[in-house]
C-alpha cells in the first residue's frame, strides 16, 4: 500500500493538526511542504490538488480530499489502526465531535485566526490591516475560549465532551490555540491567562500526542523566535510608530 501524501506547510495550524494525527497513529505518509509565504498554494500544480488553493490536502493513492476536518474524519475511518476515540464509531459521539468541529470554523478560527492575520501575518505579506478587526477578533477569541471551558469542558474534564482521551475535535482546536504563540507571550497571556480549563486541556493533548506535537510546532517556535528577535532590534534602532511594523515581520 502506498503512503497517502500530505501536502502541508507546519505554518498553518491545520496542517499540523493532520501531521500530528498521522504520526501519532502510524499512518504512513509523505509530506510535500507547500511553502504558504512563497505562494506555492496558488501554484497551477498544487491547484490540481485542491481547486480551493488551500492548505492541508491530501493524495490516497486517486483519492484527493481537502478541509483538514474532513481529512481527520476520512484517516480516522478508513484506517484501521487508529484508535476509535479519535472519532467514535457511536453515532451520538460521532455527532458531538462534529459539531465541535463546524462550530470551530466559525467561531475560533476565524477569530485567533483574524487576530494573528491582522497582527502579525498582514504586514509581512505587504497586506493591509483593520484595528477594527483586530477589536473583533479579539472579542470573538475570548467569547471562544469562554464556550470551550463552559460547553465542552465542564467540571474535571480531561478532553472535550468530558472524554478520558482525545479526540480529533481536540487535535484540531488546539493547535488553533498555539497559533496564538507568534503575537508574543504577552499576548498570549492576555487571552489564554484567565482560563485555565484552556490551559490544562491543551497540556493534556499534548502530553496524549507527545513527542509529535512538539516536534510539529518546532517551525511555529522558530517563527515566534524570529519575531521576537525583530521586535528587540526595533526597540534599538526605531522610532514607536516603526517598531511595530518591522516587529510583525517574521
Amino acid at each position: 500500500m502506498q503512503p497517502i501524501k500530505v501536502y502541508a506547510d507546519r505554518r498553518s495550524q491545520p496542517s499540523r493538526a493532520v501531521i500530528i494525527f498521522c504520526r501519532v497513529n502510524q499512518i504512513d505518509f509523505e509530506e510535500i511542504t507547500v511553502d504558504l509565504f512563497k505562494s506555492q498554494h496558488l501554484s497551477a500544480e498544487f491547484r490540481k490538488i485542491n481547486p480551493m488553493g488551500q492548505v492541508p490536502a491530501i493524495v490516497d493513492g486517486r483519492f484527493k480530499l481537502f478541509e483538514s476536518h474532513a481529512i481527520l474524519r476520512y484517516l480516522a475511518s478508513v484506517f484501521p489502526g487508529v484508535a476509535d476515540h479519535w472519532y467514535p464509531a457511536d453515532l451520538f459521539t460521532r455527532a458531538k465531535i462534529d459539531s465541535i468541529l463546524d462550530w470551530h470554523h466559525s467561531n475560533l478560527r476565524r477569530g485567533a485566526a483574524t487576530l494573528v492575520m491582522h497582527t502579525a501575518l498582514a504586514p509581512f505579506l505587504g497586506l493591509t490591516t483593520s484595528p477594527d478587526a483586530v477589536k473583533q477578533a479579539g472579542k470573538l477569541l475570548m467569547q471562544s475560549l469562554g464556550r470551550i471551558e463552559s460547553v465542552w469542558l465542564k467540571g474535571d474534564a480531561k478532553f472535550l465532551l468530558g472524554s478520558p482521551q482525545p479526540s480529533i475535535a481536540d487535535l484540531s482546536l488546539v493547535c488553533e490555540i498555539m497559533q496564538l504563540e507568534i503575537l508574543g507571550n504577552d499576548v498570549r497571556d492576555r487571552f489564554l491567562g484567565a482560563h485555565e480549563k484552556i490551559l490544562i486541556w491543551m497540556d493534556n493533548v499534548k502530553k496524549a500526542t507527545s513527542p509529535h506535537f512538539e516536534e510539529a510546532h518546532e517551525l511555529l517556535f522558530q517563527v515566534k523566535a524570529s519575531m521576537l528577535s525583530n521586535a528587540a532590534a526595533a526597540n534599538q534602532t526605531s522610532e514607536p510608530s516603526t517598531k511595530l511594523k518591522i516587529a510583525s515581520k517574521l
